[in-house]
């Protein structure tokens, strides 16, 4: 969803993680923070895809010249955009997002940005897309198109034995990602309905970064955190069994990538997608990443329903 700029990292070297990690009163902490990077293990293994002529033949002119997507990201995101231990962005998004590049037989470039830089940087023309699981919404319909790719919703959670209601958290200390859907709308929709019902205001803890605002909550810094689906499941896979699920997953809506308005860009990502999933490597792109609950099965250009 709408994320913020990254601005401390976390480092996985080849023999212990070294992480630096921003909490709350901007203190460091070097140790109990979940990393950014990939484990050393067996890698996610990548999808041979083929180039499709006619759908290559769709690219604006410019791209194809170029013979490459130029792509804004910002990170860390886990799992779907990060930096491996070599520095190098990887993530469910990247790997899509490389095998649609197949399918139009270009090459893509993956430039990292605030986060709130890139869709103007899409307008100005800097970038050819915008891939940072933005959510599609009416609203950024108005500045760029959405060829959509994924379907998320909000998933909380909560510290292990600590039971947070995410439709009853007045008073509570929640973690998000500042700028994101989270921060702007979800979170604060609910604290002004404690407010309504005569309750205290749950306190909202913004972070720069996803990481930092799950290290709160690991660290007992926060009583819970909100954030999308993927990022929340993934998140709770990492901390060693520090946190927890609170509640189920709910608002789903679809992650696009943003590109110019009324460009044919958004349709031939479209096609290409599409086509990945016509012959089952969408799938299993999903799959090799765990996020296969927000699989879709058709692309569709700005299908956000509000």
């Amino acid at each position: 969803m709408w994320r913020a700029a990254v601005s401390v990292r976390t480092v996985l070297g080849r023999g212990a993680l070294r992480a630096v990690c921003v909490v709350a009163g901007g203190a460091l902490i070097l140790t109990g923070c979940t990393n950014n990077t990939e484990e050393s293990g067996p890698a996610v293994p990548k999808v041979s895809v083929d180039k499709v002529d006619a759908i290559a033949a769709t690219l604006p002119e410019k791209i194809t010249q170029s013979g490459k997507l130029v792509v804004g990201v910002n990170v860390p995101y886990q799992p779907n955009e990060y930096k491996d231990a070599d520095g190098k962005i990887v993530g469910f998004d990247v790997d899509l997002l490389d095998a649609v590049g197949s399918v139009l037989g270009v090459k893509v470039e993956y430039v990292e940005s605030a986060f709130e830089k890139i869709i103007p940087a899409i307008q100005a023309g800097t970038y050819d897309v915008g891939m940072s699981s933005i959510t599609d919404t009416k609203e950024r319909q108005q500045q760029v198109d959405f060829t959509d790719y994924f379907k998320a919703g909000v998933q909380w959670a909560q510290q292990i034995g600590k039971p947070v209601d995410p439709d009853n958290a007045c008073g509570k200390k929640v973690a998000v990602q500042a700028t994101t859907i989270e921060h702007t709308e979800e979170v604060p929709a609910k604290s002004e309905a404690c407010v309504a019902a005569g309750k205290p205001a749950i306190d909202i803890k913004p972070f720069d970064e996803q990481s930092a605002a799950t290290n709160a909550l690991v660290l007992g810094q926060v009583d819970a955190m909100s954030a999308d689906s993927p990022v929340t499941a993934y998140a709770i896979k990492k901390s060693d069994g520090k946190i927890e699920a609170a509640g189920s997953v709910f608002d789903s809506a679809p992650y696009g990538w943003a590109v110019p308005k009324n460009s044919p860009l958004a349709k031939a990502l479209q096609s290409a997608l599409n086509h990945l999933i016509k012959n089952g490597q969408y799938k299993t792109i999903t799959e090799n990443w765990g996020v296969q609950e927000g699989a879709i099965t058709e692309s569709v250009i700005n299908g956000a329903e509000s």
